[in-house]
């Protein structure tokens, strides 16, 4: 592990990239949802949600087999492989004509595309540590946070001109580039005389090491909490702007915007990281969370709607919180798991979608005539997450004081 204290702007844009693949394939798709449905046969519209939620699932699987087969055989070779599951899965999913071989050709998308998104963060970790790791995170999802904003805008484009296969095709043309780039570019991180031996237990002594680190465990489960309920949002959001505001022009625009509230976020975090540090920030940031949604769910427990202003402002403060707790999170999670950061990144990831699917999918149901399910959803995973903050503070200052 290096512990250099630089930027490296190709390094920071290609794992952002990396990054960015999986935000592609959710949220160009978001405007073409009804399409997709209709083409499909199918007749109720809270089920083209699945076609979001899915393919976290595959994440969190994949995640699994990709995370600690990388800490025996690099990460660059997992990567490669991953891709090739995620091209299998993109020709599944525009050649069916089956809603259910859809959302399997989803799910298998999502564990091709595990692969990089693990990937990058282990290899973050075997560059870098402690807060400014955490810098280096909140600059990697600043920039792949550019994705979602013009995403939605793009899939609508394309779902204008051609068609919704289309959308896949772009995804495929965009992976086959970041592929070379990475190819080319990125040497491997972890040399092979720190690689763990493989062997059939090996995800096993991995697991026995990681549940050794309470604030990885901790950390991991803020992270489901946080990630489920903003699931919510990315699953709902097109029932929302375009049903309940019949805005449906609109919406790549609005979701654009509302991606650049957590841009920003981001962006100030890598600034504030380094000097007020990573617990600091991300406990202040679960408090404002907490504090904004409550706010929502108090002022408009009617159920009814406010106008479209009053809700992208309380959005955009909402994810403005987000922001600052996504990098952090992981960060706070991968601190003490440097010796396995590929075992330690799946079961992070693996353990935060097991626990975001079920939380989304359940209050996205609820998500049909109005918006105050996602705020209450919002309210009860921030207190949850807040409450594990104060544990793991509360630990930890006992333990600074023993050892005193």
């Amino acid at each position: 592990m290096q512990t250099k204290n630089n930027f490296e702007y190709e390094f920071i844009a290609l794992m952002a990239s990396l990054m960015a693949i999986v935000a592609l394939t959710i949220d160009a798709l978001l405007p073409a949802l009804p399409d997709i449905g209709h083409s499909l046969g199918v007749t109720k519209e809270v089920n083209n949600q699945l076609l979001i939620t899915m393919i976290f699932l595959g994440i969190g699987c994949g995640q699994l087999f990709f995370g600690p087969l990388s800490d025996s055989f690099g990460r660059k070779r997992i990567v490669f492989i991953g891709f090739a599951v995620f091209f299998i899965a993109s020709i599944i999913c525009v050649t069916t004509k089956s809603f259910e071989m859809m959302l399997f050709g989803r799910i298998l998308q999502g564990v091709g595309l595990s692969s990089p998104r693990t990937m990058s963060i282990a290899i973050v970790r075997d560059s870098y540590s402690g807060d400014y790791m955490a810098k280096i995170l909140s600059i990697v999802v600043m920039v792949f946070i550019l994705v979602p904003v013009i995403a939605p805008t793009l899939g609508q484009f394309l779902l204008h001109f051609y068609n919704w296969e289309s959308i896949f095709y772009f995804s495929l043309i965009y992976c086959s580039i970041i592929i070379f780039w990475f190819w080319k570019r990125q040497p491997e991180t972890l040399p092979k005389e720190k690689r763990i031996k493989f062997s059939s237990h090996l995800f096993i002594d991995g697991l026995k090491e990681f549940i050794k680190y309470k604030d990885a465990i901790g950390f991991t489960i803020n992270s489901g909490f946080i990630t489920g309920s903003f699931m919510v949002y990315l699953s709902t959001s097109q029932q929302i702007f375009e049903n309940q505001y019949d805005l449906a022009d609109m919406f790549p625009y609005i979701f654009a915007s509302l991606a650049i509230s957590i841009g920003l976020a981001t962006y100030l975090n890598s600034v504030l990281v380094v000097k007020y540090g990573m617990m600091q920030m991300a406990f202040v940031s679960a408090i404002a969370y907490v504090a904004i949604s409550v706010l929502y769910v108090f002022l408009f427990w009617s159920g009814n709607n406010p106008s479209i202003y009053v809700l992208v402002g309380f959005f955009a403060l909402q994810f403005f919180a987000i922001g600052f707790l996504f990098g952090n999170l992981r960060a706070l999670a991968m601190e003490p798991l440097g010796h396995i950061a590929g075992i330690g990144a799946a079961i992070n990831g693996f353990v935060s979608t097991v626990l975001a699917v079920p939380i989304a999918n359940y209050i996205g149901n609820f998500v049909k005539t109005s918006v105050l399910p996602l705020f209450i959803g919002f309210s009860v995973f921030g207190i949850l997450s807040l409450i594990v903050f104060m544990v793991l503070k509360r630990k930890s200052y006992h333990l600074s004081h023993e050892f005193k």
